[in-house]
């Protein structure tokens, strides 16, 4: 289909008025589509809204790529569908563990697109710092509260993170060092996440 048969056939099947110049943006990323045109895109060209959608991040984008409505996504959490609506606009989750849990469930989120999904991936980055820098064992319980992932795959985690960072700081301190080690205590920083996921196996 050309993009003037994609444009076409949103007007005439969802009354959409959206020009073939639309249609070229969405395909070379330029534009995204809302959620209304979207759900029309996927019925004009006979998928589902997932397949459009490359790489769900955010809540709105999983709940499109489940084809969830706000309401009945919020009504199976268990959250009123105004707070839900916030939250999803604000990029920030706010409900409690077994609403989080039932959350995870319905749109089928492992613990890292989760995290990522509830905006959630500054927070642990700061955490894991924290306990890779000072003493990890402190760490554990709030990382039990903010990832869904048994305690002990957590605690090895952490233990792992603390030792890699301070390894590297180590060999900067030791004789014959050259200036630019420290950088790689730093660069292990700025990575920590990514770090943390391969230890537990995400």
């Amino acid at each position: 289909m050309a993009p003037g048969h994609v444009a076409y056939g949103l007007r005439a099947q969802y009354g959409l008025h959206v020009t073939p110049d639309t249609v070229v943006a969405w395909e070379r990323g330029r534009g995204v589509p809302g959620e209304q045109e979207l759900t029309a895109l996927a019925g004009v060209l006979w998928c589902s809204p997932a397949e459009l959608i490359a790489a769900a991040t955010t809540l709105r984008e999983h709940r499109m790529a489940r084809g969830l409505a706000p309401e009945e996504l919020a009504r199976r959490v268990g959250v009123a569908a105004g707070a839900y609506q916030k939250m999803e606009d604000e990029g920030r989750w706010r409900g409690t563990e077994r609403q989080t849990a039932t959350l995870a469930e319905v749109l089928g989120l492992g613990p890292r697109a989760l995290i990522t999904a509830t905006g959630g991936d500054e927070r642990l980055a700061e955490l894991l710092r924290d306990a890779a820098t000072t003493r990890w064992q402190a760490y554990v319980k709030p990382a039990v509260k903010m990832v869904p992932l048994p305690r002990r795959t957590l605690e090895f985690a952490l233990q792992r993170l603390h030792t890699d960072y301070h390894a590297r700081m180590a060999a900067t301190s030791s004789w014959g060092a050259s200036a630019s080690t420290g950088d790689e205590g730093r660069a292990y920083l700025d990575e920590i996440a990514g770090h943390f996921w391969a230890a537990v196996g995400d």
